[in-house]
């Protein structure tokens, strides 16, 4: 994790760096083609400018995010030693039904109701039960059938 902290404040430090060019060179660039009789303040293209200035702020935010985490750890990670095997950081995720069909189709389910957004609303009146049956049915899988407890 401590080659991810640095990675991040090198991000923000050139993006803090890219920002500052950006912001200097299209100023310049705005007074130099400014037509002789616009009376327009000249000033930096503020979309770029403020864009990148947030994208230095969001990788601050997760430099210091991530070097807080590192610290209250405590400990080294198994990615930041050199002696360390693959198996040292394979932590166990969780369960997962091994034959469940349920997923998949939440997963349509949730690709029409968003289908449905994109392209016609009623489709999402369609997609909502469907989303609510399959969600349901996931949830309650090992209360019947062959899996039931």
């Amino acid at each position: 994790m401590r080659a991810n902290v640095i990675l991040f404040w090198i991000l923000a430090g050139f993006f803090a760096l890219a920002t500052a060019i950006y912001g200097v060179w299209s100023s310049i660039d705005a007074t130099a083609s400014r037509v002789a009789n616009s009376h327009e303040l000249v000033g930096p293209e503020w979309a770029g400018t403020i864009a990148l200035g947030l994208t230095t702020v969001l990788s601050a935010f997760i430099a210091f995010y991530l070097g807080r985490v590192r610290r209250e750890q405590g400990g080294v990670l198994p990615e930041d030693r050199l002696d360390a095997n693959i198996d040292d950081g394979d932590a166990e995720l969780g369960f997962f039904s091994p034959w469940s069909w349920w997923p998949i189709l939440v997963a349509g389910a949730a690709a029409l109701a968003f289908l449905g957004l994109a392209v016609g609303v009623w489709i999402t009146f369609i997609a909502v039960p469907l989303a609510l049956i399959a969600l349901t049915g996931w949830v309650y899988e090992y209360y019947r059938g062959n899996f039931a407890r």
